[in-house]
């Protein structure tokens, strides 16, 4: 089964509330929300971050797709010892998925999961590739938070402001 029928099957087992949007392939957040009809901010953006001083070698951590993150709040929330992202080749191999398509949920059950707090509380529904370039889910805030059971902290890097013209 691919990652995105995983993905359909997961949320339909757990009866969420969830509309699959069709698009052409892209990963890059400010013009895959474009096409979804979504905000920037609506994005999960779901990272690897390699870990030192937990069990698992990494953490999926997971922001607003208009957001940095931050890599010492990153590791602080899951109390790690020190961290980076990891490179794109382990990336794909623990998640199964091209960069720019992983999803902010572990489907092997092995990368534990951290969101941002303020991306949480931001909007009623959140929005994301869904393990490919050219599929994303939007659904409701609340499923996912039952679904995933995410560790939850301020993990994003403090949003800088626009500059004026």
């Amino acid at each position: 089964m691919s990652p995105f029928e995983q993905i359909l099957d997961l949320l339909d087992r757990e009866k969420a509330t969830y509309r699959v949007v069709e698009h052409p392939a892209e990963g890059r957040s400010e013009e895959v929300s474009a096409v979804r009809g979504t905000t920037v901010s609506q994005g999960a953006k779901a990272l690897v971050c390699r870990v030192k001083g937990i069990e698992s070698p990494a953490v999926l951590a997971v922001l607003a797709g208009d957001r940095r993150a931050d890599l010492k709040k990153v590791v602080a929330a899951v109390a790690g010892k020190k961290g980076g992202f990891a490179p794109s080749e382990l990336a794909e191999q623990l998640t199964g998925c091209v960069v720019g398509a992983i999803p902010p949920l572990s489907l092997s059950g092995t990368l534990p999961v951290v969101v941002d707090a303020e991306f949480l509380a931001a909007h009623e529904e959140i929005a994301f590739n869904a393990g490919r370039l050219d599929r994303s889910v939007v659904m409701a805030t609340e499923d996912y938070v039952r679904i995933v059971a995410p560790a939850v902290a301020p993990i994003a890097a403090p949003a800088v402001p626009a500059a004026a013209e």
